[in-house]
């Protein structure tokens, strides 16, 4: 393996992962008397918050994704590294890269999260979820194949199965994902196609807990469920998916168990840690949660490495209220922004105070004038909360000139009711055909619990 050193003479940083965590490290590191090395599997940074619209043909992924070159390129003590970290060395503070090692003085790990199915992995190519840029692609794929399919289609009861769309999860993701799908069934393409009434589209959302939103106040919670149903949502609550094959869900409510038939399943339910989690619980000997998190010490450093920091999704932080804090992009944004300043306080031989995540609250798109936001002074619904809404997100984004093509976009699409980014790329229609079905036919149990609407 080849060695890479930086000036010895400045203490080193090493970041992996370019997501909020990582980013923000960096950014709060840029000035700093240190040399930063941030690594990332892709060269750029993507908006996570915004993929579902890039899903659903509102926005482009270049207009959520920002290079990280252009990122740093101000920062002279900041270089980009393109590639995949496999392994770690913390008894000689090493990080492995492909035939690379790459030596630090304090390594931040924010590597993020992935999918979880609940141990049903198989479920994956039938329901994929959101989570990168190929995701969103593949799924705007999915969601316009099925009117090109149900136009194309004969048979009603196939027809039937092509406009039904089901997501499982009501979390924010599901949630924008369910609105999105249902504002493009009923309103931006009812009047493109001529042997279909895109109206007549279901929208399915199946929640596993008692309501939708779950981290909102239930009077949000209760508002969000019934914008949904004016869109034509159909929201299920107590609903767990048991099964998931041959276009079929099964899910189970109290003591009855129902099927539905969807050409179209979209997974916003769990998410899992990526498998840097599993590599420092091997090399640290560091306790993980079930769900592959590791557990971080009040200053988000690894128990007995007070050189290692996690930040992001793939750490899990009770140390506030006893219960590990959400991951969500403000939470670890304040993570990065903590973790650069007590690097920066330690070479000064300070310190500063454990971590305390400010909750600066939640906020969820349900449709065009619709939103809520759940902050700690105020609450707000419909169009105040959605031009909040806006308005937050824009403020996040991370480039000036992102700033300004999204809010055209928006702006456009709002006076125009139009979506310009519905491609469908990737495999062809016969391809989906194939690849979402494994028969011919919706079966009679599915297709009678479609037609009771449950």
């Amino acid at each position: 393996m080849v060695a890479v050193h930086e000036n010895n003479a400045l203490h080193h940083v090493v970041i992996l992962g370019g997501g909020f965590g990582g980013l923000y490290t960096a950014k709060t590191l840029a000035n700093a008397n240190v040399n930063v090395t941030l690594i990332d599997k892709r060269n750029f940074h993507l908006f996570q918050p915004l993929l579902y619209q890039v899903a659903t043909g509102t926005l482009s992924p270049s207009d959520i994704s920002s290079p990280l070159r252009a990122v740093f390129r101000k920062s002279k003590n900041t270089k980009v590294l393109l590639g995949e970290v496999n392994d770690i060395d913390p008894e000689s503070k090493e990080v492995i890269l492909g035939d690379k090692v790459i030596p630090y003085d304090t390594l931040v790990v924010a590597t993020g999260a992935n999918h979880s199915y609940f141990g049903h992995d198989t479920w994956k190519p039938m329901a994929p979820g959101l989570k990168t840029v190929e995701d969103a692609i593949e799924i705007r794929r999915r969601i316009f194949s099925a009117f090109e399919a149900a136009e194309n289609e004969t048979d009603p009861e196939l027809r039937r199965a092509w406009l039904t769309f089901v997501i499982v999860g009501a979390g924010p993701t599901g949630v924008e994902l369910a609105g999105a799908v249902a504002e493009l069934a009923h309103k931006t393409l009812k009047d493109d196609f001529r042997n279909i009434d895109t109206r007549e589209t279901k929208i399915l959302l199946l929640q596993g807990g008692e309501r939708i939103l779950p981290h909102m106040v239930p009077q949000l919670s209760k508002v969000a469920e019934a914008s949904l149903q004016k869109l034509g949502v159909i929201t299920q609550t107590n609903t767990r998916v048991t099964n998931i094959k041959n276009d079929v869900v099964t899910f189970k409510q109290g003591d009855g168990v129902h099927e539905i038939a969807s050409k179209t399943i979209l997974w916003a339910a769990g998410v899992k840690a990526s498998s840097m989690g599993q590599v420092l619980a091997n090399r640290t000997g560091v306790e993980c949660d079930r769900s592959g998190r590791v557990i971080v010490e009040p200053d988000l450093t690894v128990k007995g490495y007070k050189n290692i920091f996690i930040v992001g999704d793939l750490g899990n932080f009770s140390h506030q209220d006893g219960n590990p804090l959400p991951g969500v992009a403000p939470v670890a944004k304040q993570e990065g922004e903590y973790v650069a300043k007590l690097i920066k306080k330690r070479l000064q031989g300070k310190t500063l105070p454990q971590f305390r995540y400010n909750d600066v609250g939640s906020l969820a798109m349900i449709g065009q004038n619709l939103a809520v936001v759940d902050l700690s002074f105020i609450k707000l619904q419909g169009f105040l909360a959605w031009i909040f809404w806006l308005v937050i997100h824009i403020y996040f984004l991370i480039e000036f000139d992102t700033k300004l093509v999204i809010v055209f976009q928006w702006a456009w699409n709002y006076i125009t009711r139009s979506r310009r980014s519905r491609l469908i790329t990737g495999k062809d229609l016969a391809e989906t055909k194939t690849v979402t079905s494994d028969v011919t036919s919706t079966p009679k149990k599915a297709q009678k619990a479609y037609e009771v609407g449950v």
